[in-house]
C-alpha cells in the first residue's frame, strides 16, 4: 500500500453514522494535517469513541466519506491501512502475563500475544527498547502485564502502538482510571513523544480537560452526536464553548500551558 507523504493525515467529511436506527454522529466534517494533535472532547454518550473508530479505519460511515492517510474508507482494505496507525485502548484485553518488552513487541504483528514461532529482528528489538526509554518504562522492561499500574500499562502500551512508526496515534481516554501522579507522567511521556516525532498526528479522545497534554494543538467540541465545535485549541476550549457542550456553566482557564475547568 502506499502512503502518501503529503496530504491531510485524516479528512472527514459530513459523516454520518446511524446504529440500530439510532443516529450516532450527524455532519461530522474534520480534517487532521501532520504534525497535529487533536483532542475530542464532550460528556459521556456524545459520540466521540464511535468518531475515533472510523478515524482509525475500525467503523465505516453510514453516510459521507472518511478517508484515511489518502485512502477512501470502502475502497481499501482496511487491514492493511491499520498497519499504518497506532491505536491505544487502555482496556486492551491481554490475559497472558507477557513481559513489558514482549508486549512492546506485539506491536510488530499487531496481535494482543506473541505470534508462535515469530521472532523479533534484532533492530525491532533495538526499537522496542528505545520506545521503552522514551515512555519512561525503562525500570519496568522485564515486569509482567498483571503486575503494571494502570498507568504503567498506558505507557506500554503507547510504545507498542509506536513500534510500527505510525504516521496517526489514535489515544482513547489514555488516563482512564489513572491517580494524580500517573496522569502526571502519562502527559509529559505524551509531550516527549510529540516533540521526537514531529510528522506524526495524534488524536486523543477524552471529557476531562486536565487530561489535555501541552502539545494540544486542535480540539473538536461532540454533543448528541454533533460538532459544536472544531478548531484551534484555544479558540474551541472557551468557557462559553465548553459550557455549551457540556450543558453546565464551568470557568475556563489555561495555566502554563495545561486547561482545567471548574463551576
Amino acid at each position: 500500500m502506499n502512503i502518501s507523504d503529503t496530504g491531510p493525515v485524516l479528512r472527514a467529511e459530513d459523516v454520518d453514522v446511524v446504529r440500530d436506527g439510532t443516529l450516532l454522529l450527524r455532519s461530522i466534517s474534520l480534517t487532521v494535517e501532520r504534525g497535529e494533535h487533536w483532542a475530542l472532547l464532550g460528556p459521556n454518550g456524545a459520540g466521540k469513541s464511535t468518531l475515533l473508530a472510523l478515524l482509525g479505519a475500525v467503523k465505516h460511515p453510514s453516510r459521507g466519506a472518511v478517508e484515511v492517510l489518502g485512502h477512501r474508507l470502502g475502497r481499501v482494505d482496511v487491514r492493511e491501512l491499520r498497519s499504518f496507525l497506532g491505536h491505544v485502548n487502555p482496556r486492551h484485553e491481554l490475559e497472558s502475563g507477557l513481559r513489558v518488552r514482549e508486549l512492546v513487541l506485539t506491536g510488530v504483528t499487531n496481535t494482543i500475544e506473541l505470534v508462535p514461532r515469530w521472532s523479533p529482528t534484532p533492530e525491532q528489538e533495538a526499537q522496542a527498547d528505545r520506545l521503552i526509554d522514551l515512555m519512561g518504562m525503562t525500570a519496568r522492561r522485564d515486569s509482567r502485564w498483571p503486575t503494571l499500574s494502570q498507568g504503567e500499562r498506558g505507557r506500554a502500551l503507547i510504545a507498542r502502538a509506536l513500534m510500527p512508526s505510525p504516521r496517526l496515534l489514535l489515544l482513547d481516554e489514555p488516563a482512564t482510571g489513572l491517580d494524580l501522579a500517573a496522569r502526571e507522567q502519562l502527559l509529559s511521556s505524551l509531550d516527549t513523544l510529540r516533540r521526537e516525532h514531529p510528522e506524526m498526528a495524534t488524536v486523543l479522545v477524552t471529557h476531562h480537560l486536565e487530561e489535555l497534554p501541552v502539545t494540544t494543538t486542535h480540539a473538536l467540541l461532540l454533543r448528541e452526536g454533533e460538532c459544536m465545535a472544531s478548531g484551534p485549541v484555544s479558540d474551541v476550549l472557551t468557557t462559553d464553548l465548553v459550557s455549551k457542550c457540556f450543558d453546565h456553566p464551568v470557568q475556563i482557564a489555561r495555566t502554563d500551558g495545561r486547561w482545567s475547568a471548574r463551576a
